[in-house]
């Protein structure tokens, strides 16, 4: 069983908040807060280290982390979320970047796609990248055919939502565009990813990317 830590200032005299949001608390009953020492002490791989970016150097954090405790999780929060500042949670070895007072809800799901190997990032994050995916299938227009996904193990629907998402739509975006509800489009990229075989929204992104088709009805760039 996965176990959710939340990373502590060594320090009293931090201006930070002595302990976890109120909102991570409730979204994590069997949750556990410790200073760095402790926390070193304690964590298992497969547990899943939450790091606010208050904390003093916290991509040398992540990186002592992994490098000291192999399989262990990271999800930086941030009280301003941007996207320069997860990208380099990303890039220091997090697998998931949020805002530090998501609602509960949230962060329980942020936790279950990082244990399940996924990756969390924004909607602007996820943006960035079928942009950069499309330049990079622009350049190189040969790796198109090789990107390519099948999409007929997915009905009318789920080819929608998969384009949808491909585009760099948020789940509400989608859900307003195909004049469903958000709840609908949240069961459908259920199936959609194990139907793939993808594990969160940026793989489905890189699949999906070469594939997307802008006159598929109601989706559109």
């Amino acid at each position: 069983m996965s176990l959710a830590y939340f990373l502590l200032h060594s320090t009293a005299s931090s201006t930070a908040l002595p302990t976890p949001s109120e909102r991570w608390v409730q979204a994590f009953a069997d949750g556990q807060w410790a200073t760095w020492g402790n926390l070193l002490a304690r964590v298992r791989p497969g547990d899943t280290v939450w790091i606010p970016v208050s904390q003093p150097q916290w991509p040398d954090r992540i990186a002592e982390l992994l490098a000291q405790r192999p399989g262990s999780l990271v999800v930086v929060l941030s009280s301003v979320p941007e996207d320069a500042e997860g990208l380099r949670a990303l890039d220091a070895g997090a697998r998931g970047y949020c805002h530090l007072q998501a609602v509960p809800e949230l962060l329980r799901e942020v936790q279950q796609v990082v244990v399940h190997g996924g990756l969390w990032v924004g909607p602007s994050l996820v943006q960035r990248l079928v942009a950069a995916t499309r330049e990079l299938v622009q350049r190189n227009p040969a790796s198109a055919s090789a990107a390519g996904c099948d999409l007929s193990g997915l009905s009318e629907r789920e080819a929608q939502v998969a384009r949808a998402v491909a585009l760099g739509k948020s789940n509400k975006e989608v859900a307003e565009q195909l004049f469903i509800s958000e709840r609908t489009v949240k069961a459908h990229l259920g199936a959609i990813f194990d139907k793939l075989g993808v594990r969160d929204r940026v793989q489905l992104v890189l699949r999906l990317q070469s594939s997307v088709h802008s006159d598929l009805p109601g989706v559109r760039p």
